[in-house]
């Protein structure tokens, strides 16, 4: 199978957004467009984790949407999940996680930061990468981001399907142009997640 990078991934973090607020902003956005979700979690216990996985599994179908955990291929397992995304410094694992998965229809995707990260994943075979921080963002204050004249460049010297990700927000997105975002707090955050998520959404 030839994974098509989702054109907008909604990625979790219950450390700033939680409860059925939470739960609410995820589903609206994905009734209004949003084909992903990435349960990223660093904080939460195995059964927790599971939980919220399990939850995000049912409404992820509903909508017709993948759901990818970031790291833990026994819990993308346990839930069916659609794949697996892991840290930029665990590239080098992609085989192994294709093993443990044992299915060719399961997606493993990657984060990268700059063009030796983003050329291992093209080799070991990555379906997509997400490429970040593109503008300043609060997931991961002061670092260095790329900027669009720099994600541009890199995004366009690899045959690989990429996801923008870090800062995006509905009024910078148009600036990009890119057709595959990854957004936390642009949907999460916002008042009328709807709304938010057909703002970021590429016009059909």
């Amino acid at each position: 199978m030839t994974a098509i990078a989702p054109a907008l991934t909604l990625i979790s973090d219950t450390s700033r957004y939680t409860g059925e607020v939470f739960f609410d902003a995820m589903e609206q956005s994905l009734a209004a467009g949003a084909d992903a979700v990435l349960v990223r979690e660093k904080t939460l216990s195995s059964a927790r984790l599971l939980a919220l996985a399990a939850r995000l599994r049912e409404t992820t179908r509903t909508y017709g949407a993948q759901l990818i955990i970031h790291s833990q291929a026994d819990i993308a397992e346990a839930v069916d999940a659609d794949g697996v995304h892991l840290s930029a410094r665990d590239i080098g694992t992609i085989p192994a996680v294709r093993g443990w998965l044992n299915n060719p229809d399961k997606i493993v995707s990657v984060s990268c930061h700059h063009a030796g990260e983003m050329a291992l994943a093209a080799q070991l075979g990555a379906d997509y990468v997400m490429l970040s921080p593109l503008f300043p963002t609060a997931s991961h204050p002061g670092a260095p981001c790329l900027g669009v004249a720099c994600f541009h460049r890199l995004a366009d010297q690899f045959k690989l399907p990429v996801v923008a990700l870090g800062g995006i927000t509905t009024h910078n997105c148009a600036e990009l142009g890119w057709p595959h975002l990854a957004v936390i707090s642009a949907v999460l955050a916002a008042e009328d997640p709807s709304a938010s998520t057909r703002a970021l959404l590429p016009r059909r």
